[in-house]
């Protein structure tokens, strides 16, 4: 069974276009590797977390700081597709 990928977001801190676009990264890189990405408005104050499968990949509260879209796809493909490419990002 593909996993599933949920985007937790703070939507007073202006997040959702941030989640969103990430969503829209991961669904596109990984079309065929996951059942697909969750966006889930928090009610916790600046909460923003990336899981597959209830499995904590990022927590911007935790790590202190966004890394760059490229990090945060790959901490993905170590999760759910070890060793793909995901293109010119990866160089």
């Amino acid at each position: 069974m593909k996993p599933n990928i949920t985007i937790e977001y703070c939507p007073k801190c202006n997040w959702m276009m941030r989640a969103a676009y990430m969503a829209q990264e991961l669904l596109t890189t990984f079309t065929d590797d996951v059942h697909g990405v969750t966006l889930v408005p928090s009610e916790v104050s600046g909460r923003y977390t990336i899981s597959v499968d209830h499995e904590i990949l990022f927590d911007r509260k935790r790590d202190g700081y966004f890394p760059e879209i490229k990090a945060l796809k790959q901490a993905v493909r170590d999760k759910v597709a070890p060793g793909k490419s995901i293109g010119h990002s990866d160089r």
